[in-house]
């Protein structure tokens, strides 16, 4: 029981990675917070949750919404009284496509811009914002950001996307010198491909499938293996670990 009895706020826990997130931090004994924008899939990981033996509540949450967000941490601080861990997992990307334009920045108009960072980098930004006292007032707290390869290499065709998620990375830096004397970490993933509906549309293609695949292990990985780095990050295990950014993506980034 790797998180027994911590607080654990899960953002986008409605599907893919956040949901194994959500399923797998409750197995091991944390009461999670599915904070979903889509009210059918985060009631629906809640029930499952429940279901399996867990403990989880869903809160209808959009991230780029300040208002929004400050309510939800004042539910869970009502309900529980303390937040241990915060996965910024909630994010847009290829599978949003028919909505914003995924383009250089040449092509990418600037509404489409600012509505892709509004919710990848700013949604962070302002879960943070009102996570992190709470956690200085515990004098403890684990916060783990999701970003991309994209955030640390090019990536050519998704600019706003990319930098976004490099914004993520940035911010994961500043925050983990900024909070660690508050016993707060900060760490960051960097998945690559995985296997979850944001890039089911863009996996159908041959050529870029194969691409993907090109990594040492030969294949795009699963939403539980995300999840389990994160266990690792918000785990008493990861003590001694802020400031990490961490490449989930099968050695893809190293070839």
């Amino acid at each position: 029981m790797r998180l027994k009895d911590k607080v654990a706020i899960i953002t986008g826990a409605g599907s893919g990675q956040g949901k194994a997130a959500a399923k797998i931090f409750a197995g091991q004994g944390a009461r999670v917070v599915v904070a979903e924008m889509n009210e059918e899939a985060g009631r629906e990981t809640a029930e499952e949750v429940t279901a399996a033996g867990g403990e989880a509540f869903f809160y209808k949450t959009d991230v780029s919404d300040e208002a929004n967000v400050k309510a939800l941490v004042e539910e869970v601080q009502n309900r529980f009284g303390s937040i241990d861990v915060l996965f910024n997992n909630a994010g847009i990307g290829f599978s949003a496509r028919s909505r914003y334009k995924m383009a250089s920045i040449l092509e990418t108009p600037l509404e489409d811009w600012n509505s892709i960072l509004s919710i990848n980098l700013n949604g962070a930004y302002l879960m943070s914002k009102h996570i992190i006292p709470v956690m200085i007032e515990q004098k403890r707290g684990s916060v783990i950001n999701n970003s991309s390869l994209n955030g640390i290499i090019g990536v050519s065709g998704a600019d706003a996307y990319t930098a976004s998620k490099g914004g993520v990375v940035a911010l994961t830096r500043v925050m983990a010198a900024d909070y660690g004397k508050y016993n707060i970490r900060v760490n960051c993933i960097c998945p690559g491909a995985i296997n979850t509906p944001m890039i089911q549309e863009v996996l159908s293609d041959p050529e870029i499938a194969k691409n993907y695949e090109a990594g040492p292990l030969g294949r795009v990985g699963e939403p539980e293996e995300i999840a389990y780095a994160a266990l690792f990050l918000a785990s008493d295990e990861a003590s001694y670990v802020t400031g990490l950014i961490m490449p989930v993506d099968g050695g893809w980034s190293t070839v």
